[in-house]
């Protein structure tokens, strides 16, 4: 399977710092680099968001076959996943389609080690850019109501949608071209 690619070049604010400049992309991973994964969803700092439904989560080999076939192989145009690569593999990013909500949830996710450092707005701007152009019209969220990511996406274009106690729904309508003002799965609209 080639590697899909999209990227971004980041450059700290300061000009004097401006040979500090990288790449951020966001690519496909390989079978063999679901270590990673394994990695980020095993560590307790990365998954701290995740508190509320149990923080970390197991992802042992003897399940990546059947994740990856159906995130990447047999996707059906209803999920996109791809690792987030700058000097190394640093987060994930990644939209599905909620069958009984009839929308596309986001997700972006950085390990925590690379924290603070601009890598979550650039990856959800990646996000959005690929669920602009696979025809999807809207986004959202529903983050945990105590999530500091919660600002991140509203600094990047999301609304409030509603709260409730355990979550704030957030929504982005993805500008441009789209094929309606509803979502609605490529190929079936």
């Amino acid at each position: 399977m080639p590697l899909e690619t999209e990227s971004l070049i980041l450059c700290p604010r300061k000009a004097e710092d401006a040979k500090e400049c990288y790449q951020l992309s966001a690519c496909t991973p390989k079978f063999e680099d679901l270590w990673f994964r394994q990695t980020m969803m095993a560590d307790p700092e990365t998954m701290a968001y995740n508190h509320t439904w149990g923080g970390t989560i197991s992802f042992p080999e003897e399940h990546w076959k059947a994740w990856y076939e159906h995130w990447i192989v047999n996707h059906e145009n209803k999920r996109y996943y791809r690792y987030l690569k700058a000097e190394g593999f640093i987060g994930e990013i990644a939209y599905h389609y909620d069958d009984e909500r009839l929308i596309y949830i986001a997700d972006v996710l950085v390990y925590a080690p690379y924290r603070k450092k601009g890598y979550g707005g650039k990856g959800l701007a990646l996000l959005c850019d690929a669920a602009k152009e696979n025809g999807i019209a809207v986004l959202y969220d529903d983050i945990a109501a105590d999530n500091p990511a919660v600002t991140l996406f509203l600094k990047n274009g999301f609304a409030e949608e509603y709260r409730t106690d355990e979550i704030i729904m957030l929504k982005k309508v993805l500008n441009g071209q789209h094929r309606s003002a509803q979502n609605t799965i490529p190929g079936e609209g």
